[in-house]
This record gives C-alpha cells, structure tokens and sequence, in this order.
C-alpha cells in the first residue's frame, strides 16, 4: 500500500482497532478514528473524531477525505442489558456507514464482521468452515450474532452494488491491550483470578490481535471486492489453551469439565438474574455457551494464501496477552512463573 493513503478507522479505540490504527500509522498512512468514546492515548498524528456511527451527519464528515475505510465498530458483547442494542448498533450502524460510503470514491471499505456467524448453532460435528458456507438467521445462537450476520449480508449487497468492500472475519482475539475486556480477554480473566473452577470442553479458533490488525490492512491491499477471508490461526481446544495458561503462568488450571446441559442450564439462570436483577454480565452468557458446543474447525488457509496473514505462535499471543493483564492491574493473583 502506498504511503500517506487516508484511513478512517471506525471503533479505532477498541481492540482490534487500536492495533489497527497503531500498524497504519507505521505504515506511513494518515490515520482518523471514529469512536463513541476515544479513551486512551494515541499518538499525535492520529485525528480523533468523538461520535456515533449511527449518525449518518458526523460519518460523512468522518469520511470526506479518505481513501480507505475499516468499518471495525460494533458491540463485541455476547450480552447487553437491552436485546435490541446489537442490532441498533451492529447492523442498522453498518448500514448507516455504508450509505454514507457510497457518497464518496473510496478505495476500499473492509468491513470487520465475526467468525462467529459462519460457525452458527449447530454444525456437523468434526466439519471444516470456510468462507463458502452459507447461513440463515436461523442458524444465528444469539442476538449478538443476529445483529452481526445482517449486517455482513448488507456489506455484500452493498459490494453487488459496486461499493469496493471487502469482508474480513476475525476469530477470537487474544494479545495485549483490551482495555475495554473483550469475551476472550473475559475468559482468560476468569482463569488468572481463579473463578471458573470448572470448564466446558470446547474447539476455539485463537489469533492474535496483532495479525488480526494486520489481516485488515492486507485485506485492503491484496483482498478481492465481495470476498470474505476468515482471519484466524490455530483450531485448539480450550483445554489446550488452560494448559498453556498454566505454563506460562504456574497457576494450576480447573480440572473438572462440566457437561453441555449442566453448562447451558447454568448460563440460562445466570442471564435471567443479569436481565431481571443485577443488569450487569453474566459470567457466561447463553450466547457463548450455545457457540461452545460446536465441534467444527475453521479453516483460515484463503487469508494465509491470498493476503498473507502472519500465524505467530499461540503461546507467544497468550503470554503477551496475560502480561498486559498483570501489568495493568486486572490480574489479581499472584502467577508464580511470571513473577520469576
């Protein structure tokens, strides 16, 4: 990608967006954010616009003279005290965007949805998921991912239409920096401060926030109009992921697995009390729990090939990643090998 190309980074202050703006800035490129709320501190060249991907006015101001967007915004949240926030903000908001969009001559738009959604409710045990399955609303465990499968069905209509979009899917995001507590960030959380004495066995795809940040910006340089392109690494169990916790860490992982149904049950009554009394996360939202029980791997070899997305090593991800959680205060016990 050429030097000093615009950039509009929507949710530059999220995960997966911070790096983003971070790795396009060392690229030369002219960086502005738009974000709810732009907490943190970013560099000085980077130009921060505080606003409302719903409010189609401050997009287009946002817009006017860019040559590329990453539409990253949205509620990464697997739960939310009001149902119908996902699809406000997650679905109406990337139609907002991409309405405004079309307004201007972009190079290109990459549109940040979820692995999530192609994984979907139920899948055949042992299937490989690439980026030619097809879902339906139906297939969709949650309103999270509801919200998020219309609004990668707008980013293709809007591609059929002659808008230069391209879909990338992220899997789940692991490395340093979540300062706002992303579902993984929560999980490995729950693992360093010992509150999950027990664990529901499960097949993740992990990958680093870093390559994830930089699977968007090969997205743009190298990614084909109305393609999607999972940008995911290693498919691991999360009994493998304790394991490598516990090495890294010297805290002994849970030993006890939980069945499905003990699991499910468990979620349900913990969300009915985070609905009706306390309006505060549940410590495992039904949405989460319905997504663990799929046994299908995904297959990210279209984004290894064709944009040459990096695959550091799990553990390298995991370790910087628990790091930052110590060394910003969110780790509570003492981890005996970290502390060597």
């Amino acid at each position: 990608m050429a030097s000093q190309k615009a950039c509009l980074v929507t949710g530059g202050a999220g995960f997966i967006g911070r790096h983003l703006v971070e790795q396009l800035l060392t690229d030369g490129c002219r960086v502005r954010v738009l974000d709810l709320q732009p907490c943190g501190n970013f560099a000085n060249e980077v130009e921060i616009l505080k606003g409302s991907i719903l409010d189609e006015d401050c997009v287009r101001r946002a817009l006017a003279g860019i040559d590329i967007l990453y539409h990253v915004a949205g509620d990464p949240n697997l739960w939310a005290p009001n149902r119908s926030h996902f699809a406000e903000t997650n679905f109406h908001g990337t139609e907002i965007v991409l309405r405004a969009a079309a307004r201007f001559d972009l190079e290109k738009i990459i549109f940040t949805s979820t692995e999530s959604i192609l994984i979907g409710r139920k899948p055949d045990p042992g299937s490989v998921i690439d980026e030619t399955i097809e879902r339906a609303p139906s297939d969709m465990p949650g309103p999270y991912c509801r919200s998020k499968f219309f609004a990668e069905q707008a980013a293709r209509e809007a591609a059929r239409d002659g808008q230069p979009v391209v879909i990338v899917n992220p899997t789940l995001p692991v490395g340093p920096g979540d300062y706002k507590i992303t579902p993984p960030t929560r999980m490995i959380l729950g693992f360093l401060n010992g509150c999950h004495p027990a664990y529901l066995e499960c097949l993740l795809n992990i990958n680093d926030v870093r390559d994830i940040a930089r699977g968007h910006i090969l997205a743009a340089e190298k990614g084909r109009v109305g393609e999607r392109y999972i940008l995911g690494n290693e498919n691991i169990r999360l009994s493998a992921v304790l394991e490598l916790l516990e090495e890294i860490t010297g805290l002994e992982m849970p030993k006890r697995r939980v069945p499905y149904w003990m699991a499910f049950g468990a979620a349900c009554v913990d969300e009915i009390i985070s609905n009706w009394v306390t309006r505060r996360a549940p410590t495992a939202p039904v949405t989460g729990v319905r997504l663990a029980s799929t046994e299908a791997a995904l297959d990210s070899s279209k984004a290894i090939k064709e944009l040459g997305i990096p695959q550091r090593p799990i553990i390298e991800s995991l370790r910087d990643e628990v790091t930052w959680l110590s060394d910003a205060g969110y780790a509570r016990r003492v981890m005996p090998k970290l502390s060597m």
